[in-house]
């Protein structure tokens, strides 16, 4: 069901992600995810030259993870193309410390641990675990065997969904399924 009618409004800002996944050649995945911020209307700047103009990007900001079958992350490059301060672009080489930790349970809490608050970029950071979901999307059913099976390490109680006990978890995957979710009270969920 979509939203309802909403009240007369006058757009201010969009903010646009796309998220891409790419098998690469040699069997590696690449995933890019690229943020832009658009005001409708002018923005005083002094840093780009007295104002963004309504239509320019606001923010123009860009990842690519590079990882393996197994989520591990070989290589980041990250990049700040558009921003309101000439400062902000001088972060970007931090998301290296990102290189070879694994996507996965804990991996949102470990990147906020290595490039997190003034380590990082707040917004490069709101793109990391959309990164890390479209990397599981493009990932997980590709992976040779049961789809169900291959992503219960991964997916388990992540979601209502997922959790252990669930109708999905019991129905598809019984080997997994707990009547009170004992694991995810084990992990303070």
């Amino acid at each position: 069901m979509p939203l309802s009618k909403p009240v007369k409004r006058h757009s201010h800002h969009r903010r646009t992600i796309n998220c891409d996944a790419f098998l690469r050649e040699d069997n590696l995945w690449d995933i890019e995810a690229r943020m832009i911020d658009v005001k409708a209307h002018n923005v005083d700047n002094e840093e780009r030259g007295g104002y963004i103009p309504a239509g320019e990007a606001f923010h123009d900001i860009s990842i690519r993870v590079t990882i393996d079958i197994n989520f591990l992350i070989k290589h980041v490059e990250a990049s700040i193309d558009a921003s309101p301060f000439k400062m902000c672009n001088r972060i970007t080489n931090a998301f290296k410390k990102l290189e070879g930790t694994r996507i996965g349970p804990g991996w949102h809490q470990q990147s906020r641990k290595l490039v997190g608050g003034v380590s990082g970029c707040t917004h490069i950071n709101e793109l990391l675990p959309v990164v890390a979901t479209t990397a599981i999307q493009a990932i997980w059913p590709s992976r040779e065997g049961d789809v169900l099976e291959g992503g219960a390490g991964i997916m388990l109680n992540t979601c209502h969904t997922w959790a252990q006990n669930s109708e999905v978890v019991e129905k598809y995957l019984p080997q997994y399924y707990r009547e009170n979710n004992i694991i995810a009270k084990e992990q303070g969920k």
